[in-house]
């Protein structure tokens, strides 16, 4: 018999790869050691990606130093798969954890970080460029980082613009001319788990500009300059950004990587099945366990325990999910291919405590799911 343990991280208390250490240890507990136990890291395309991807494939890490989102200097690392491949995280670069809660202003952070690290791996010689664009901290429009691959961004005077999100709103032309000429042989997949468009109610600054740090009158201020930048855009290039699914990705990076670069945006928890993949190591397998944090509404919308119960459907493999804690709509999830769900909290408790006894509930929670599986397996014969 064969288990594959495909886990998210469960936010603050365990990692994915812990999870299938739990799910091991309880597997052989009650099937004993003579159960296959197989477990691969996820994650959705937020922040954490890059380190399952690289755990998955046993790939290794490449560091170097880039600007962070205050142009602060940052040491910030990437995985290499192989001579073709890297992963790369936006959150690594200009992410939000980078700075402190009462530094942040996305008028004033810039993307320029990702675009370096593209850079400097297109300089390793990589030419398939996976990039998880979650945990911003920038609403920039992706400015910053395409000035970093050799774009400018000017103003009405004809001034080059540093690309922060302050200048979203003196944009009047976009000159991708001195582009970094290996952009040309390079594909670029964006791994993003939002549908939102750039601008709007749904778009980048009204939906994630209050969490990285914009108050009412800079959300109206970056809003009205990503419109212009919307609008220099469908000028020049002849594309829409608010028709790009994702497009408002990442404070907009998301339509600066499908737009000037070509990349590809696709769901984030697809892209590291296929980056790790998860179908091959579907074969065999008699079960699928999966699971995360929180269980709700959300998990329907490319979430770990959506993409891996699909692709077990597909395949013709049952899938269960075991789970921190469940949310609204949970049940939801048993149209994305999840059988059942469990919980690994046992009674009511203050979250800091769920948190502070993670492993002990979870490990606890694994066994009694396993010996209902078995239970199982005995009214099958």
């Amino acid at each position: 018999m064969k288990f594959l343990f495909a886990s998210d991280s469960f936010k603050g208390s365990l990692s994915s790869g812990q999870t299938a250490e739990l799910l091991t240890r309880a597997a052989r507990a009650v099937f004993g050691d003579g159960v296959e136990c197989v477990g691969v890291p996820v994650a959705d395309g937020g922040e954490g990606t890059a380190e399952a991807v690289v755990e998955a494939e046993r790939g290794s890490w490449i560091e170097t130093v880039v600007h962070g989102p205050l142009r602060e200097p940052v040491t910030a690392r990437y995985g290499r798969l192989d001579e073709k491949r890297a992963v790369l995280e936006m959150a690594a670069a200009s992410g939000l954890t980078l700075i402190p809660a009462e530094k942040r202003d996305p008028l004033r952070t810039t993307s320029c970080g990702v675009g370096e690290l593209i850079r400097h791996a297109l300089e390793q010689g990589f030419t398939e460029l996976a990039v998880a664009i979650g945990g911003s901290a920038t609403n920039d429009g992706g400015m910053g980082c395409v000035r970093a691959l050799g774009g400018r961004f000017l103003d009405e005077h004809g001034r080059e613009l540093e690309g922060r999100g302050e200048d979203l709103e003196k944009v009047r032309q976009i000159d991708l001319s001195g582009l970094d000429p290996r952009l040309r042989d390079a594909k670029i997949t964006v791994m993003c788990d939002v549908t939102n468009p750039l601008c709007g109610p749904d778009g980048a600054t009204y939906t994630f500009g209050a969490q990285k740090g914009a108050g009412p009158e800079a959300l109206a201020r970056l809003e009205a300059g990503m419109v212009n930048y919307r609008d220099v855009i469908r000028r020049q290039f002849g594309a829409d950004p608010d028709a790009v699914p994702g497009a408002g990705a990442a404070g907009g990076l998301g339509a600066a990587l499908s737009v000037f670069l070509g990349g590809e945006l696709r769901s984030g928890i697809d892209t590291v099945l296929d980056l790790i993949g998860f179908d091959r190591r579907l074969e065999g397998t008699d079960l699928v366990v999966t699971g995360e944090g929180r269980t709700d509404w959300q998990s329907c919308f490319g979430k770990v325990m959506q993409g891996v119960g699909r692709r077990a459907r597909a395949a013709g493999v049952p899938a269960v999910g075991l789970s921190g804690s469940l949310g609204r709509d949970a049940a939801g999830i048993y149209d994305c291919g999840i059988d059942s769900i469990m919980t690994a909290v046992d009674a009511p408790m203050p979250l800091e405590e769920a948190m502070d006894r993670a492993e002990e509930l979870y490990y606890q929670a694994a066994v009694r799911m396993f010996r209902l599986l078995r239970t199982g397996m005995k009214l099958g014969r």
